[in-house]
């Protein structure tokens, strides 16, 4: 589905259509602009003023950069999936991760769909004079020496936002490992949020996100349901592919 005139047309095009109230509501509607968006929301928008954007298979190319992204990742193979995130807040888990490969796929496939998610990474990215890089491509450090309050501050965060993704590697490391990290497991169950599969299989040469579920609270119900639906996936190196399981 493609993006109509007066629309934005920027990786935040989706926060800027969120449904808004008061003083921007009315000056949305008082516009040229605002009235074709107000139009575009009554027939692409669910009842809660969501964008039914369910692209699987074909995305809408509507800039050059998305265009220029999702060329980049056909000449080297690969097709893409995206179901639209259903909701403005959620989790999203990236696995298998073995490969700084997947971080160049992951952010061609960010910039090629135009979704607007940040992701997590390890502090030591974001130093120097890679730092405001990294922050501007969506990265929000994460001092991993810490084990205290991150739940609390990424939970204040969730609030104080319209629309918060964060896309997340579970294993935490390319290495290979034998557990999950369990932070994002707690901050789903903590936030009660949806949590977005994203893979990048190298097996098939797909990389997307494909299904959101929500966590149940019972570790081994969910475990399986993570086991089931990465069954399938490889990773660059499999021999690095973490364990589907909590210590």
């Amino acid at each position: 589905m493609r993006v109509p005139a007066g629309i934005p047309q920027c990786e935040h095009w989706r926060q800027w259509l969120a449904p808004v109230a008061g003083a921007n509501a009315v000056h949305r509607r008082t516009s040229a602009r605002g009235r074709r968006v107000d139009l575009w929301y009554k027939a692409h928008c669910n009842p809660n003023g969501i964008p039914e954007l369910n692209l699987p298979l074909s995305p809408p190319s509507v800039t050059f950069c998305q265009r220029f992204c999702l060329r980049l990742l056909s000449l080297f193979g690969w097709r893409t999936r995206l179901a639209w995130p259903p909701e403005s807040k959620g989790i999203i888990i990236v696995y298998p991760h073995t490969s700084n490969w997947d971080f160049i796929i992951g952010l061609l496939f960010k910039f090629g769909h135009g979704l607007p998610v940040h992701w997590w990474g390890k502090d030591t990215l974001f130093r120097g004079p890679m730092g405001p890089v990294m922050r501007r491509l969506g990265g929000i450090p994460i001092n991993r020496r810490e084990r205290t309050g991150f739940i609390a501050h990424m939970k204040d965060e969730f609030a104080s936002r319209d629309w918060l993704w964060v896309a997340v590697a579970p294993e935490g490391t390319r290495s290979r490992t034998d557990h999950l990290k369990t932070g994002f497991y707690q901050l789903a169950l903590a936030t009660g949020l949806s949590v977005g599969l994203a893979f990048i299989d190298y097996g098939t040469r797909v990389v997307g996100i494909s299904e959101y579920i929500r966590f149940t609270g019972d570790a081994d119900r969910d475990i399986a349901t993570l086991r089931a639906f990465y069954a399938d996936k490889q990773g660059r190196i499999q021999a690095q592919q973490g364990d589907i399981r909590f210590r």
